[in-house]
């Protein structure tokens, strides 16, 4: 039998019923519990939690590296307090020793106390942080309060079409497709805007979307591949690419949420394959199985 991957799931909020809780993203964890070897052991173990209280070294990120954990999830839902100081060097040191890293933002500021996490931190371009020069118009003016980075992918509950760049890195095969590649990740209305920092070789863009409102491209996920001083990491554009609510908005979302959702994700059963397929592979790519 093979030793399952220990993933941790986490927040950088406090546990808040009205905000975006490890318990909207109940899907996600349920999918990678399912996941099986050729044997039948589970492939993954999966724990799920929101952070410690705010203002404080969370217990578990602050000792990251001491821990028995595989991969960090990490879902930067905070508007600028989620990381601790001690809590971001603990995440490094966690890296520093091999451990993988997915991380996951969304638009403006949402989730800006990342900008502290080293090269991953740098991949993250937001409202106010890690900007260069003045900061361009919104891409969306759907919704005129959120200004950039906001590329409008489509409404919550839809599916987007996103393209491998190429060379088609690991984590974008998908030999089930047509293409060969993974083609459809949850859409968002306003999704955040991440790099490949120019200070890391190692990190390149390996997914981009179209957005529906001015038909840019924007990227949707940077790979840092494994090296001698850091464990592999992905940056994600939205945490909404793994919330329920994308996945299915009868589950419900914080009653912030303005926008109008559509519910083609739970009836399409071929984009629930293609986005199963691209979470398999993060998980597996992290720990080194892919």
């Amino acid at each position: 039998m093979i030793k399952p991957t220990r993933i941790l799931l986490q927040t950088t909020i406090e546990t808040t019923d009205n905000d975006w809780h490890i318990g909207r993203f109940s899907m996600l964890r349920e999918y990678l519990t399912s996941l099986r070897a050729p044997d039948g052991s589970p492939l993954l173990q999966v724990t799920a939690r929101d952070r410690d209280a705010v203002g404080a070294p969370d217990s578990v990120l602050s000792t990251l590296d001491r821990s028995s954990y595989d991969e960090l999830w990490l879902f930067a839902v905070d508007v600028g307090d989620g990381l601790h100081e001690e809590d971001g060097a603990g995440i490094q040191r966690f890296r520093a020793r091999g451990g993988g890293l997915l991380l996951a933002r969304d638009h403006m500021d949402l989730g800006c106390s990342v900008c502290t996490l080293g090269s991953v931190g740098a991949a993250n371009l937001f409202h106010t942080h890690n900007v260069t020069g003045p900061v361009p118009p919104p891409d969306d003016r759907g919704t005129p309060q959120i200004q950039w980075p906001n590329f409008h992918s489509g409404a919550n509950g839809d599916v987007q079409r996103v393209r491998a760049e190429l060379p088609v890195h690991p984590v974008m095969r998908d030999t089930d497709a047509e293409t060969g590649t993974v083609m459809y990740l949850p859409a968002h209305p306003h999704e955040g805007a991440v790099i490949a920092p120019e200070s890391d070789p190692s990190a390149r863009v390996i997914a981009t979307g179209t957005s529906l409102a001015s038909g840019q491209r924007f990227n949707i996920a940077v790979a840092f591949e494994r090296s001698d001083t850091a464990g592999p990491a992905i940056v994600q554009s939205t945490f909404h690419h793994f919330a329920d609510y994308n996945w299915d908005p009868t589950r419900g979302s914080p009653d912030f949420v303005s926008e109008t959702p559509v519910y083609v994700l739970p009836n399409d059963a071929r984009g629930m394959a293609s986005i199963h397929r691209y979470v398999r592979n993060v998980a597996m790519w992290l720990a080194g199985r892919l």
